[in-house]
């Protein structure tokens, strides 16, 4: 590993490390919840409060593009809560001279204009896109988005979520045959939350 390889890792730790600790201060709470999907839970967990935070876009920015593969043409997620990760990567991206565009993915299809599903650039015939998430529970809402931008013509192998609750999502995507990566997983949340 060369010098500069090195003091990378380094920083990707120390960056994660960072990010940790704001989900676990910002991001997450105990108590009764109802999901997205219906479920009740005794966490919650608001990606919004780290995503949208500017420290929090910054390292979220950092993280993620440093886990794409070269080869990522884009990044997209379902709005509203992958839409601060997606502009976040493609800032970042830009800045380390390599840019990607973000795609954000409507829930409805826009209801005039191009009544388009998808805003963002339009990009060529079977790019390769990864789709970005916050928080994945049952993985349905990042399916959708895979859903969308396959029907687009794009490609998606890979969907990256920065917490993983560890409650049937990473099981989906593996019957889609789609790769999965979690920046945290809920068991590190609550294990270094309990320490804060």
């Amino acid at each position: 590993m060369t010098p500069q390889a090195s003091a990378q890792a380094i920083d990707l730790t120390e960056v994660r490390s960072f990010l940790l600790d704001l989900f676990c201060n910002l991001a997450y709470r105990e108590g009764d919840f109802i999901l997205s999907s219906g479920a009740r839970s005794t966490y919650y967990i608001n990606g919004k409060q780290v995503t949208l935070d500017p420290n929090g876009a910054l390292a979220t920015g950092r993280l993620l593009l440093s886990m794409l593969s070269p080869d990522t043409e884009a990044v997209a997620g379902l709005t509203l809560g992958a839409d601060p990760i997606v502009s976040a990567v493609s800032v970042v991206s830009a800045w380390e001279n390599r840019p990607i565009p973000a795609l954000i993915i409507r829930k409805e299809a826009k209801g005039h204009g191009t009544m388009a599903y998808i805003e963002g650039p339009t990009l060529k015939p079977g790019a390769l896109v990864a789709v970005l998430e916050d928080v994945v529970t049952t993985g349905a809402s990042a399916m959708k988005a895979v859903n969308r931008l396959r029907d687009a013509g794009y490609a998606v192998e890979r969907i990256i979520a920065l917490v993983d609750r560890e409650q049937g999502g990473a099981e989906l995507y593996a019957k889609e045959n789609i790769q999965f990566d979690a920046v945290f997983s809920i068991s590190e949340i609550k294990a270094r939350a309990k320490n804060l």
